[in-house]
């Protein structure tokens, strides 16, 4: 079985500061075989990240949709801009080879997509159930519940935006081939291994980091 944290923030994505060397160390640090690259609407810290390792780092994006819900795509080759209407997302994504994932989907403060379940229940290929950056568990647990009821994948991941949370949300599942139907069908014998939720101080290093970028060296 192999470890994949399924969300993670470089210094590309507006919020954070995680520097790439200090990713790939944690991620040995951490006995992680596999991290989802998933900056705010951006590629480039995936596509830096893949390129020094490109079994280890996956190419991802967290769209912003024009609906201002995140949408996850896994295993992209493009971008997609932000703003682009949420269907129009996911099904771009898929004509990417890609993975349509739910992050935070009843995380009311972090543009989750309670909202809009139904209009793309049907190109949802996972739901992000356990998302360790969630104020509470029952946010994740009403996650988990919907994925249940509609027979969607469980994915997991830290949405870290600091090195420290790597790793607090993970899946374990068989190895695969770095493509959407391998990937997919790991994850259907996978199981959510890490669950562990970070503390609620973490969103002060996203706001630092905002203001941090916006002073000039």
């Amino acid at each position: 079985m192999v470890r994949v944290d399924m969300h993670i923030h470089t210094h590309a994505s507006f919020d954070s500061l995680n520097r790439l060397e200090h990713i790939i160390r944690a991620a040995d640090e951490r006995g992680l075989d596999h991290l989802v690259i998933t900056d705010h609407n951006e590629i480039d810290g995936a596509l830096r990240l893949h390129d020094i390792d490109p079994v280890r780092f996956i190419i991802g994006e967290e769209v912003k949709t024009h609906e201002k819900v995140d949408i996850i795509g896994i295993f992209l080759t493009d971008l997609i801009p932000r703003n682009t209407p949420a269907r129009e997302t996911c099904i771009r994504i898929r004509e990417q080879g890609g993975v349509v994932y739910l992050p935070h989907p009843f995380d009311t403060s972090r543009s989750g997509g309670a909202a809009i379940l139904n209009e793309i229940r049907d190109l949802i290929d996972v739901v992000e159930v356990h998302n360790a950056r969630c104020l509470r568990a029952s946010i994740n647990e009403r996650a988990e519940a919907w994925a249940n009821a509609y027979g969607k994948l469980h994915g997991a991941g830290s949405d870290a935006h600091t090195i420290a949370e790597i790793g607090r949300g993970f899946v374990e599942m068989p190895p695969f081939a770095p493509e959407r139907i391998s990937f997919l069908a790991a994850l259907s014998r996978g199981r959510v291994a890490g669950r562990t939720l970070s503390s609620p101080l973490c969103h002060l290093s996203s706001t630092y980091a905002k203001i941090r970028k916006k002073i000039p060296l």
